[in-house]
């Protein structure tokens, strides 16, 4: 009979050969019309079932309620206990940090009493040699200075002019005094203007500005020591100067480092405490009673407070100071010549303004021969 009579869809295309499937074939299609099944049926995948007759997402499901609860994971295993809840421990309670020196104090004590070797040698030997010794200090200063500048803010400030202009302030300082080292300051900022014309005009003023400054800064300031050695008896004023300035800086570290708690300048040194500068006063007026009653000629202790007060000052502000040079040029140190101190410009800081006010009070005091 033709299937067709009972209105059946064609018969489907098998693969394989024109009269029938060849054997092993599987049908292209299904044997049913696929548009009169459920819609269901069409989209629904059929489900795994496992070998027990169960369904792999009730399996599933079966498993991780049994982890949850507690219970057993297989059919074959028996129900165990719930676990009891383990007490929380208590909390411990937090170890106070011990307080840290920020350097290296083995190689910044070692380094330190070589550079006094070195200056008390000089100073009281030969004259000639620690103004040679001040000399090369402000040379590699400049050079400490000028080359942060130029890393950290594209600022090319001359270093040649300001190298041997810088050399030849503390010199003429010497020889000449006041007036020698304010000349050799006016040339060497001429210097440093003529010098840098032979660069593109670009940045000019930012630069000769720069080289100015660095200019009064370092060689200008440091010109004071060198005519503090040209009294009678310029060695101990020196050694006064060095020895208050010292003084001043550990008795900040000591007390600060110990009871130090209300900040003095948080924006521009975290580290500074008022305690550590009531510590540095403290020092230095006693370090400075000893200095003027013992060392100068004609020195009253009296004299010496009011010298050490000053000096704990001025090293206090000359090392805020720089630290603000430090925190705009985004660095820590200077430099890296000195271990546990850093670079020279990082030993000069205090020193530097420090100097002006230690020879001007001792010239009022005493005079100047």
């Amino acid at each position: 009979m033709n299937d067709s009579s009972w209105g059946a869809p064609p018969r489907p295309a098998y693969w394989g050969t024109p009269e029938g499937p060849s054997q092993g074939a599987f049908a292209a299609g299904p044997a049913y019309d696929a548009y009169d099944a459920p819609p269901v049926a069409r989209t629904q995948p059929m489900p795994v079932v496992s070998d027990a007759g169960e369904h792999a997402e009730d399996r599933d499901e079966r498993e991780q309620g049994a982890a949850l609860t507690g219970g057993p994971l297989f059919r074959d295993e028996t129900p165990q206990e719930p676990m009891a809840s383990t007490p929380p421990m208590p909390p411990v309670p937090a170890q106070p940090e011990k307080k840290r020196a920020g350097r290296d104090l083995r190689s910044a004590i070692g380094v330190g009493v070589a550079l006094g070797a070195v200056i008390i040698a000089s100073l009281f030997v030969v004259k000639a040699v620690f103004v040679g010794v001040i000399a090369v200090a402000v040379v590699v200063g400049l050079w400490e200075l000028t080359s942060r500048l130029e890393e950290r803010k594209q600022i090319k400030a001359p270093l040649v002019p300001l190298a041997v202009g810088g050399a030849a302030m503390v010199i003429a300082g010497y020889v000449s005094g006041a007036e020698g080292a304010w000349v050799a300051m006016a040339l060497t900022s001429l210097a440093v203007l003529v010098w840098r014309m032979t660069e593109p005009p670009e940045n000019y003023l930012r630069d000769v500005t720069a080289g100015v400054f660095a200019a009064f800064y370092v060689p200008f300031l440091a010109t004071f020591v060198a005519m503090l050695l040209t009294a009678d008896d310029g060695p101990w004023r020196v050694l006064t100067f060095l020895l208050l300035t010292v003084v001043s800086d550990t008795g900040a570290y000591a007390i600060g480092w110990r009871f130090g708690k209300h900040k003095l300048a948080p924006r521009i040194s975290p580290g500074k405490t008022r305690e550590g500068l009531f510590g540095a006063v403290s020092f230095a007026m006693v370090a400075g009673a000893l200095c003027m009653r013992f060392l100068i000629d004609d020195g009253t202790w009296w004299q010496g407070l009011l010298l050490g007060l000053a000096v704990a000052a001025s090293a206090t502000l000359g090392d805020l100071g720089e630290s603000m040079i430090k925190r705009d040029l985004g660095i820590k140190d200077m430099g890296t010549l000195l271990p546990g101190h850093g670079g020279i410009m990082d030993r000069l800081d205090s020193l530097l303004p420090t100097a002006p006010v230690v020879w001007l009070l001792l010239a009022v005091f005493v005079g100047t021969g």
